[in-house]
């Protein structure tokens, strides 16, 4: 069974760990992969990636760069290069067990097209001589947790559908639960494999319990995304969220009554009494509540003094900090719905992108569109991938070189940001080539190599070519009209938007078309 595997990594040290043990479970030839993408999701290349040399006759290691977007971006970087039936998601810090590579072929070999993915199984080794840590028991449960993305493979064509992983989870939690339900929802099935690999516990400061609650944010949108029945559907228990209010309110209570109550205390006694029994109630709810949560993380831990101290003043923190990230979470995603507008926007570049000049070859002339940044990042929050499509005749003609287009490319991403795909015509308008526009070809290219289908797309230019590109691929257009945009081509567009602001609020849905 053909598969690629794709391994996410920020240059941790274990990933050549994981490397090593994956190459070694390929060895022979059996059930090998067709490739290993290690995607580097470093925001600026550091230091080498510790990876190991390839024995001859085994995969090969491709490295992309994801521009440190999040595990969500990096994998979605890794199967939409692959050009496999199946694509294998591994964690980089995982190591795979003997035969691995063999068990995955034969995990997927002969699944029915109901099935859209494949489960690994995971085992989180004891401490020794102890009861595990907190953080211990944290990573433990990763062993019974649902379609985790430590081993997990899918369908290359059920992530081209569903648009592989959500974007806006940007750190690696929920987006593998997102991702599941969607496929599920999508009317697929998810199944366990027989294979198996190690997650080993890695080590952690005695803050990493109280940085984890950051992840109460996720869960916001989680809940936006999938309803209040998330959290069932995706095999997570109610969580604490309640209790932690309760404790946090308790604790604010105590603290705006309990300086009064020091002041009523010189004073007559019915003041006294009514701000010290609210300081009092409030100061014990607080105690309690802190208390019982203390207790309940210390019971099963190896109770030393370190682990009882470090989970009593923890205990004490925890609850605040998941109520100021849930708040944030709610903020944040308080318009998030699941997303069904294009998965990927590709842009004319001159007068669409940058100031239009003609045959420009000459990075130091490149000016941003006004509101072209805020756009490109308000589709980058929502998980849009990013193209730009573009004639330049200016090659055929010999004003410029293809060299020259791609110094001013490289010169629109430094301002910009990230754009995940480029195309360029180079022919003439007489040159009789399929991908001039307003034919498609550009298009459609873009679209395959970003795993999409060119109805997945919207195009937004300045001209009528690039709308009428767009209606030939199938694809939808939006014409943001410039001082060249001819009165008959703005009459004929299908929709058009003033600014490009308000073409990205068009997609999204937060506009009206003309």
């Amino acid at each position: 069974m053909s598969h690629t595997v794709v391994v996410p990594t920020i240059g941790r040290d274990s990933l050549r760990v994981t490397l090593d043990a994956l190459l070694a479970s390929a060895a022979g030839g059996e059930g090998a992969p067709h490739e290993i993408i290690v995607v580097d999701d470093r925001p600026v290349p550091g230091a080498p990636l510790p990876l190991p040399l390839p024995p001859p006759g085994g995969p090969g290691i491709r490295v992309l760069r994801s521009g440190g977007r999040g595990p969500a971006a990096a994998r979605n970087t890794g199967w939409r290069a692959a050009a496999t039936e199946w694509v294998a998601f591994l964690d980089d810090d995982v190591v795979p067990g003997p035969g691995w590579c063999a068990r995955l072929a034969d995990d997927l070999a002969g699944l029915p097209p109901g099935v859209a993915g494949s489960k690994g199984r995971v085992r989180v080794p004891p401490p020794d001589g102890q009861r595990p840590t907190d953080w211990e028991r944290g990573t433990a449960g990763l062993a019974d947790a649902d379609w985790i993305t430590a081993d997990m493979a899918y369908r290359r064509g059920v992530l081209a559908g569903t648009g592989g992983f959500d974007e806006r989870f940007r750190r690696a939690y929920r987006e593998d639960a997102d991702l599941a339900l969607r496929v599920l929802d999508a009317g697929h099935r998810l199944v366990r494999g027989t294979r198996e690999i190690t997650h080993p516990v890695r080590p952690a400061g005695p803050w990493a319990s109280v940085r984890a609650q950051a992840g109460n944010a996720d869960d916001v949108l989680m809940w936006r995304l999938h309803g209040r029945s998330w959290r069932a559907r995706a095999g997570e228990g109610p969580g604490l969220l309640r209790r932690h209010a309760a404790t946090t309110l308790a604790g604010l209570a105590a603290l705006v009554t309990v300086p009064p109550a020091l002041v009523a205390a010189r004073r007559r006694p019915p003041r006294r009494g009514r701000v010290t029994g609210i300081a009092l109630v409030s100061g014990t709810v607080w105690a309690a509540l802190t208390a019982r949560f203390a207790a309940e993380r210390i019971r099963p831990g190896p109770r030393t003094g370190a682990e009882v101290a470090l989970m009593l003043v923890t205990s004490a923190v925890i609850p605040p900090v998941a109520i100021r990230h849930r708040i944030r979470g709610l903020l944040a995603h308080r318009r998030a719905r699941p997303w069904a507008g294009p998965r990927v926007v590709l842009f004319d570049r001159d007068d669409t992108l940058i100031r239009d000049v003609p045959y420009n070859g000459d990075p130091r002339r490149v000016e941003p569109m006004p509101g072209a940044r805020r756009a490109l990042d308000r589709l980058r929050r929502h998980g849009v991938r990013i193209g730009v499509v573009s004639n330049q005749s200016g090659v055929a003609k010999g004003r410029i070189t293809a060299g020259d287009v791609r110094r001013v490319n490289a010169r629109v991403e430094e301002l910009l940001g990230r754009v995940d795909v480029w195309e360029f015509c180079p022919h003439d308008g007489d040159d009789g080539c399929a991908c001039r526009k307003p034919l498609p070809g550009m298009i459609e290219r873009a679209a395959r190599r970003l795993g999409a289908r060119p109805s997945d797309c919207a195009v937004i230019g300045d001209i009528g070519g690039d709308v009428e590109a767009a209606a030939a691929a199938g694809a939808r257009g939006i014409l943001v009209p410039t001082g060249r945009t001819l009165p008959v081509e703005i009459a004929r567009a299908p929709e058009t938007a003033p600014t490009l602001e308000a073409a990205v609020d068009l997609l999204l849905g937060g506009g009206r078309s003309r």
